[in-house]
């Protein structure tokens, strides 16, 4: 069964020669593709409900700085690496599903210059090819909705910290007023969607091991945040570079249901941060 879910899994987010398609509407944008920046890939790159803002501000809460080995757990096309490689000058090791997000996470992070502070593997989260204790931050952003084996995915999480080190998640959680409407950005159907409530995750985290330092409702900024989006694109369209390249035709109706999941309470948002 774990099997076929993640082959599921490999062909909602597989898109053949992503990091091409990516350069080509780069190029469209008006970026030169010999100078490119993290800022200019920012659009398409953090592909999670309010982007790079969410990202730096739990890297603020987890205490990121330049002397920490990070790992990336769903990794994606490589925003979030990235981003915490630049902002932070940390180490940082991306390990994602989806072999062709690997390949493109790959070629970007060459073309930003970060490839000697940021690598990819490609492998599966509940069965992380690392040895224990080799890193200092394990950091996750909407992922763990994908993996049904909540208990292992933690547990390995845990293991491959240093004693001391931070999980730091940035997750969509099950609402009060579910269920989910499909499709949406991380799913079609219901088959590989995995929400666990903000209690279930509490428990699970400390059933690992963890003890929750920080935990944070983002679901009210996310809704402010998704009314703006769904504004912007009703008025002004697609622009050349956003996460439909990623997902393709059915992202507007993907769109359209996060956002009605986030209004109707079917969904919530949580940053969490946890300790070794």
């Amino acid at each position: 069964m774990p099997n076929r879910i993640n082959e599921a899994i490999q062909t909602h987010y597989a898109s053949r020669d992503i990091g091409s398609v990516i350069l080509a509407a780069l190029e469209q944008a008006g970026k030169d593709l010999n100078h490119l920046t993290p800022e200019d890939l920012a659009p398409i790159d953090e592909f999670h409900i309010r982007g790079r803002t969410a990202t730096l501000e739990l890297a603020h809460v987890a205490d990121l700085n330049a002397h920490m080995r990070v790992l990336d757990v769903g990794s994606g096309i490589g925003g979030t690496s990235r981003c915490l490689a630049k902002e932070f000058g940390c180490r940082v090791t991306g390990i994602d599903l989806t072999d062709e997000y690997c390949r493109a996470a790959t070629t970007l992070t060459a073309k930003v210059g970060l490839s000697d502070l940021v690598d990819y593997h490609q492998g599966d989260a509940t069965s992380l090819p690392f040895n224990d204790g080799v890193f200092d931050t394990v950091w996750t952003e909407h992922v763990s909705m994908n993996i049904p084996d909540k208990p292992r995915l933690y547990k390995e999480m845990y293991r491959v910290l240093k004693p001391g080190g931070t999980l730091a998640i940035y997750d969509i959680l099950a609402g009060p007023f579910g269920p989910v409407l499909f499709p949406v950005p991380w799913a079609r159907t219901p088959d590989t969607s995995f929400l666990v409530t903000p209690n279930e995750l509490r428990d699970l985290l400390v059933d690992a091991g963890f003890t929750i330092s920080n935990w944070t409702d983002t679901t009210e900024i996310a809704r402010t945040w998704f009314v703006a989006l769904a504004e912007k694109i009703r008025k002004n369209g697609f622009p050349p570079l956003g996460f439909h390249i990623l997902l393709g035709s059915d992202f507007q109706e993907m769109a359209q249901n996060q956002g009605r999941n986030l209004q109707e309470g079917r969904i919530m948002l949580g940053q969490v941060v946890a300790t070794k």
